[in-house]
């Protein structure tokens, strides 16, 4: 751990401080979608505008980036071979192999002002995704359920999808809409990740600093949430009660994942989208990819169902 790393544990925001480092790798300009493959013990994540997708195996210290011909913001596991990307033009097929893109089902694919946002994928095998406006405009996304090539619109009129993540026996799925600042639980059917009734406010807007960004479930079912502008991650019990702030040495956390074999790390994006010079200069960790150890473990996060 170098002297910039050792300074960056717990300076930044109020909340609990945890042992971390920060990767050898470029700042993000807007870090989103970590996931963790445990077949390959690698963790993958993008910088959606920067158009770059970062992969880190846990064996090494080097992290590879492979640029991309657009912007993308989840990847899901299809085999040992293949991934599934949700992009700003639709999901894509990747070959892990050569990296080559193969457009797989249309999303939005008349919305030319819209593009890919936070996703998650259900125990069931079914790919929550959102989508919003590429200027955030107010209600100008929504929020897709995918599985084996069917594609249905579960939330309409969302500004910023994030928080998307589910219970740990897929029985309850969580989501935010950042502008509007709640985050919602609301009751699924395990089998195939769709709604089974109706959501309800989980965590309520104006709670907690920041607002509401990407989100994962622990081995517990508790919720970890990135809170963007205030420099932490708050943890909230399955019934909705806050646990734990975790600071962050950055002010705009976007997404947490957890990874390693043991799956007790917890990798966090952050980014500097929106800032300028000043606020770049004093926030010097914005970008930046975190590893926390954060003393909890998380759950592997399932394979997309491709086909049927």
């Amino acid at each position: 751990m170098s002297p910039m790393q050792d300074e960056a544990n717990g300076t930044k925001g109020a909340g609990d401080a945890a042992p971390l480092h920060i990767l050898e790798a470029p700042a993000c300009h807007l870090g989103e979608g970590p996931t963790y493959d445990p077949a390959s013990d690698t963790a993958w994540w993008f910088d959606i505008l920067g158009k770059r997708l970062f992969e880190k195996p846990s064996a090494s210290p080097e992290v590879r980036v492979h640029d991309l011909p657009l912007m993308a913001s989840q990847l899901c596991t299809v085999d040992d071979r293949t991934q599934l990307l949700a992009t700003e033009k639709g999901l894509h097929v990747r070959d892990v192999a050569s990296g080559r893109l193969t457009p797989h089902t249309a999303l939005e694919a008349d919305e030319s002002d819209t593009r890919s946002n936070d996703g998650r994928v259900h125990p069931s095998g079914a790919l929550w995704i959102g989508t919003m406006g590429r200027k955030a405009e107010m209600g100008r996304g929504s929020i897709y359920w995918f599985r084996g090539g069917e594609l249905r619109r579960l939330y309409a009129s969302v500004s910023i999808p994030n928080a998307i993540c589910f219970s740990p026996d897929g029985t309850v799925g969580y989501f935010a809409d950042t502008a509007r600042g709640d985050i919602h639980r609301v009751p699924l059917d395990p089998e195939t990740g769709l709604p089974s009734g109706e959501p309800a406010v989980f965590v309520p807007a104006g709670a907690f600093g920041g607002g509401p960004d990407g989100a994962v479930t622990d081995a517990e079912g508790n919720v970890w949430n990135a809170r963007w502008g205030a420099g932490r991650i708050e943890v909230f019990s399955p019934d909705g009660r806050h646990l734990r702030s975790l600071a962050v040495p950055a002010r705009q956390p976007s997404c947490p994942a957890f990874i390693g074999r043991h799956l007790d790390q917890l990798l966090v994006t952050t980014a500097y989208e929106g800032m300028d010079d000043a606020e770049r200069a004093a926030d010097p960790h914005a970008g930046r990819t975190l590893i926390v150890q954060a003393g909890a473990k998380g759950v592997a996060e399932p394979r997309v169902r491709l086909a049927l």
